[in-house]
């Protein structure tokens, strides 16, 4: 009896590390070509342990680039993407937590209106959108901005419906007992609400910030200038042309790097974003 519950246990984890494995040897592949030569990479069959060309090959990526990018290097991609990055999360959060703020406990007509007039949103694909919002920040002018990458992305339905529901929650004594104690609307948003609303803050930022790290569509449509580009459209460029000399050794390297930021994000805020998602600290 003893034995078949530990083969009971113990067969879940050897499913779960042979997922692991099946998860990270792409992963071991891209390091292990990231550190070879050009030649070796495409040497059949590519040799399954690191090379010695892992300083030369980063060196290369971090400050010069691929040289299809013309100069433009993996640095200067990453900057670009963790700007948008973030400048998408903290807007997102931001203009979400006023939204809801306002719907939850302001009594104005046609607030229920207003919500699901941004609930429906989430029914209309991003194709169907995109051209419009195109066009508008062409005539503003914001073409190759950063203002063009973060703008259009920082509203949110699925955020401004999370934190409806969590405002829902909050009992309105709290609310009353501000009012009471002579607190402005905005003295009990800033003073009372944003703290209890820290957890779901983070969990949503952690999924914002790699929402907006791996945009691709919406960059490489307002993005012609090579020192704008973000990673997904630099690693693209790099790989895009049938007479050009692919040097596989630096794309690889740029790719871990992409992985890089959200990995260090997912990592620091671990326990915000469960907590967040799970309500635990409600």
């Amino acid at each position: 009896m003893i034995e078949q519950r530990k083969s009971a246990r113990a067969f879940p984890h050897i499913v779960l590390w042979i997922a692991i494995l099946i998860i990270l040897f792409p992963i071991y592949f891209v390091f292990v070509a990231s550190t070879r030569t050009n030649a070796e990479i495409q040497a059949a069959p590519m040799p399954i342990y690191p090379g010695t060309h892992f300083f030369e090959n980063y060196g290369r990526a971090l400050t010069e680039g691929a040289k299809t990018m013309g100069g433009v290097s993996a640095l200067t991609m990453i900057k670009n993407s963790f700007i948008m990055a973030m400048g998408i999360s903290v807007g997102k959060i931001l203009v979400s937590l006023l939204a809801a703020f306002a719907i939850v406990f302001f009594d104005f007509k046609g607030r229920n209106f207003c919500f699901w007039a941004i609930f429906i949103t989430l029914m209309l694909p991003v194709e169907v959108r995109i051209m419009p919002t195109y066009k508008v920040i062409s005539q503003l002018g914001m073409l190759n901005t950063y203002a063009g990458l973060i703008l259009p992305m920082i509203v949110s339905a699925t955020a401004v419906f999370l934190f409806r529901q969590f405002f829902m929650a909050v009992p309105r004594e709290i609310a009353e007992a501000s009012q009471i104690d002579g607190a402005s609307s905005m003295q009990f948003f800033r003073t009372i609400l944003l703290p209890m609303t820290r957890t779901p803050i983070a969990a949503m930022f952690v999924i914002q910030f790699i929402y907006g790290w791996n945009q691709y569509l919406w960059p490489l449509l307002i993005t012609t200038k090579q020192e704008y580009y973000t990673l997904l459209i630099g690693i693209n460029r790099m790989l895009t042309g049938a007479d050009v000399y692919i040097e596989w050794q630096i794309v690889m390297a740029t790719v871990l790097l992409a992985l890089i930021p959200p990995v260090i994000v997912v990592i620091v805020m671990q326990k915000q974003f469960v907590a967040g998602m799970t309500d635990t600290e409600k």
